[in-house]
């Protein structure tokens, strides 16, 4: 036993001799740090999949890469410092705390191993944590990304992660993501990106594999009462409303979700433009195995045939009416509209609607010049025109001249070139076409039979632009729907 262990000490012996050089000492801090790391990230794996998306880059691309490297930097230092030595000693140095050299690499080591746990604790939790963060995603490339970054935070999923709808879990998205993301980074990097960002996004994971893991669409909404408040840009802004009873559906029931969405039910369709705007052909199915095919009056037969291409139609699901669920840009005339019925902007100020459109259409260099010009625009106005409002209501004045100029910089984006209507939303048809680019009575089928705009197989409309719609006052809601807004 003594001689095997002397035996294998011999061999050793040249090995740790020529690796205590500081190109190998690199290449096993190297080592030790991605095993470390490495074993700190265990438990993450033992469900099978991660719960952070970002896991994948470290586990599959950056630990390997880190590992192999300080492997390949041991044999590389050994071999200079052996061309540099010549001719090796007769006898190498004992492996035995006696050896001062061999003593001070145990010590090496043992110091690394120490400093790298101790750090990766910290390192590992802290570094996961930020780059599943919003702001990882949001600020990173400030410029490029602050648009959807602050429609983002002014969106009902602005607790939600990016990466929760953008990668998904685990590691086979993220790499897609990844890689298709490359040429965004070099884009970003020699500033030839484009201005705005084009949209749809091209390599998003399918909703159902995002979306629904919160959202049912099968499930049954049934029927959901909308308020739209609405100011006319007169003096006093007089306020009316208009009452739609949505029909949400869903399972097996009609509506919006149950026409579209019901257990066997699959649509495709074939975009003639990048933006999905323009749809000449669509296949409807429920599940029977028959398709029956839609197509704008008027589509020459070739363009048919190379539209409806099944290997090449998309799938519809959630985004191709929800395109836009965290990343919504207002119109001007909507987005005041919000804001009158919060109260944000006082519809006590005369011609508040008129004053406030007039400023946001105007054209500014930047935000910043924006604001500015806005603020001092709107208080002039009604020092000027109205000195006795402005004497009674300066806060009021103050309060809507910020709110108005919080609009702007919520919805335009000058270095971007991110303008009014820039981006459709596809939900609704009033600001876009929306439903209606499949809904126009303008798709026919071989049989005859159209895809219809029969606006009431979605919503009932209730009240239509009134100033009180009874129906509101019988159910109990006119004052909540009035909104801070509602009084005068």
């Amino acid at each position: 036993m003594a001689e095997s262990s002397s035996s294998l000490r011999s061999r050793l012996s040249p090995i740790v001799y020529f690796s205590n050089n500081l190109i190998s000492l690199l290449g096993v801090v190297m080592v030790t740090t991605a095993t470390v790391l490495f074993i700190f990230l265990i438990p993450t794996l033992w469900g099978g999949t991660t719960a952070n998306p970002y896991l994948g880059l470290l586990i599959f691309v950056a630990f390997p890469a880190v590992f192999i490297g300080g492997l390949l930097l041991i044999p590389v230092g050994m071999a200079i410092r052996k061309r540099r030595v010549g001719i090796p000693p007769a006898s190498f140095p004992p492996l035995d705390l006696k050896n001062r050299e061999f003593k001070k690499l145990l010590g090496f080591v043992a110091v690394t191993t120490v400093i790298n746990v101790v750090i990766a604790g910290q390192l590992t939790y802290g570094a996961l944590h930020y780059m599943d963060s919003v702001q990882f995603c949001g600020t990173t490339c400030h410029t490029v990304m602050q648009p959807e970054y602050t429609a983002y935070q002014n969106s009902p999923h602005a607790r939600v992660e990016c990466v929760k709808c953008h990668i998904g879990p685990g590691a086979g998205w993220f790499v897609k993501s990844k890689l298709s993301g490359t040429w965004q980074v070099i884009a970003v990097t020699l500033d030839i990106y484009p201005r705005p960002i084009p949209t749809p996004v091209k390599n998003l994971r399918p909703a159902r594999e995002t979306c629904e893991t919160c959202h049912w669409p099968q499930k049954f909404g049934g029927e959901r009462l909308r308020v739209i408040d609405k100011y006319a840009d007169d003096e006093v802004n007089t306020q009316t409303k208009t009452a739609l009873l949505m029909k949400i559906g869903g399972g097996m029931a009609k509506g919006i979700h149950g026409m579209h969405m019901s257990p066997g039910v699959e649509i495709r369709y074939a975009p003639s433009d990048e933006s999905r705007q323009t749809i000449p052909v669509v296949e409807y199915t429920k599940g029977d195995g028959k398709w029956t095919r839609y197509v704008t009056a008027g589509t020459k037969a070739e363009d048919v045939q190379r539209f409806a291409d099944p290997a090449t139609m998309r799938v519809m699901d959630c985004m191709d009416c929800h395109n836009r669920p965290s990343h919504t840009y207002e119109l001007p005339d909507r987005a005041v509209d919000k804001a009158m019925a919060s109260g944000a902007i006082s519809p006590a100020l005369p011609f508040a609607k008129k004053k406030a459109l007039e400023l946001l259409k105007a054209e500014y260099l930047s935000q910043d010049a924006a604001t500015l010009a806005i603020v001092t625009a709107f208080e002039r106005f009604y020092q000027e025109k109205y000195p006795q409002v402005y004497a009674a209501r300066r806060d009021d004045v103050g309060r809507s001249a910020a709110a108005i100029a919080l609009v702007y910089r919520n919805n335009i984006f000058p270095q971007m070139r991110v303008k009014w209507g820039s981006y459709p939303n596809n939900l609704g048809h009033t600001d876009f076409p929306g439903c209606f680019r499949c809904h126009d009575d303008n798709h026919l089928a071989a049989s005859g039979a159209k895809i219809a705009q029969d606006c009431s197989s979605c919503h009932s409309l209730l009240a239509m632009d009134e100033p009180a719609p009874k129906i509101l006052t019988d159910l109990g809601v006119a004052s909540i729907a009035a909104g801070p807004g509602g009084a005068k």
